[in-house]
């Protein structure tokens, strides 16, 4: 029989409560997983910021900001739209705590 960690403690996601930043904290999560796959999606259709910018009808600094892992206030609009010109669609689910 195992025996229990001794140092076994709380939650990180109850720690973050406690701190008062877990929507923060998740909302920086969730951005980071965005503008990392949009931006593996870019390099996998040898797509340059400069020639997604011109198929959005857009500016590079408007597809930087969607690719800045630490802007998290970007639309989903916006996140959309880039993943449409990407030739993907965004899945969104709300999931139940615990």
């Amino acid at each position: 029989m195992k025996k229990p960690n001794p140092h076994q403690g709380s939650r990180f996601a109850d720690f973050l409560h406690t701190e008062g930043i877990y929507e923060e904290v998740e909302a920086a999560a969730l951005k980071k997983v965005i503008a990392m796959t949009l931006s593996d999606k870019m390099r996998k259709r040898h797509l340059s910021v400069s020639k997604l910018a011109k198929a959005l009808g857009t500016s590079r600094a408007a597809v930087n900001r969607v690719l800045d892992e630490s802007n998290t206030s970007i639309t989903l609009h916006t996140i959309s739209r880039m993943a449409s010109a990407l030739g993907c669609r965004i899945r969104l689910e709300i999931a139940s705590l615990g």
